[in-house]
């Protein structure tokens, strides 16, 4: 009597067996669509990929473009430091304004004994003569030129002299430093005697104060005072 009971039991627990077994079957194909999912995801590693646009990213980044900015704002100085060079041609007008006019030049009354104008040793006058019209723009340099370049002891019939007729003597430059006119010259000079030293002195003297509207005159010549020079003579 009880294997029959045994055997029942035994049915239905193996059809209950079944049973369970056909419900937990059923749901084996949903970790197949959830685990595509997981597939899914892992296609979506794919996702992870597209991050791979920071690494394209980097490659296209600004800073190269701005980098390449410095290289064309150093290439600006160079075209403009051309534009500034005419501002170096700027310094061009210096010196004196271009005149035109008629020069002082001082010549010697002998034995005039200061009536003509000043006087000087021996009893003579030292008077100023004008030239014709001269274009100039350092009055000093035409002017004693115009002095030294007279190779006539008389100046015409006006009864004056020129006591540096006979001297070999060239203009080399002049500079006047407030009331003051230096002018340096080369060459030797030629006297016709003592009273002559006075007169070449005051001759050059007066005619560079004259040109420059000094007060006072020092030459050298030679690079040796004047004064240093006719005492040898």
């Amino acid at each position: 009597m009880t294997r029959p009971g045994r055997l029942g039991l035994s049915v239905i627990g193996l059809s209950g067996l079944i049973v369970l077994t056909g419900c937990i079957g059923q749901p084996a194909p949903a970790p197949t669509t959830s685990s595509a999912a997981p597939t899914a995801s892992a296609s979506g590693a794919a996702g992870p990929s597209t991050t791979a646009t920071p690494t394209t990213a980097p490659t296209t980044t600004t800073p190269s473009s701005t980098s390449a900015a410095p290289t064309t704002s150093a290439a600006a100085p160079p075209s403009s430091a051309p534009a500034s060079q005419p501002a170096t041609e700027e310094p061009q007008p210096t010196g004196l304004p271009e005149q035109t006019g008629p020069l002082t030049v001082y010549y010697v009354a002998v034995g005039d004994n200061g009536m003509s104008g000043p006087l000087i040793g021996c009893g003579d006058s030292l008077v100023a003569t004008t030239t014709g019209p001269v274009t100039f723009t350092d009055q000093v340099r035409p002017s004693v030129e115009a002095l030294l370049a007279n190779k006539s002891r008389d100046l015409g019939l006006s009864g004056l002299v020129n006591a540096l007729y006979q001297s070999n003597l060239t203009y080399v430059a002049g500079e006047l430093t407030g009331s003051t006119i230096t002018i340096w010259l080369t060459g030797q000079f030629m006297l016709g005697g003592v009273c002559d030293i006075p007169r070449v002195k005051a001759q050059l003297e007066y005619t560079a104060m004259a040109a420059s509207g000094a007060t006072s005159a020092q030459v050298f010549v030679n690079g040796r005072p004047l004064d240093e020079v006719l005492s040898l003579k």
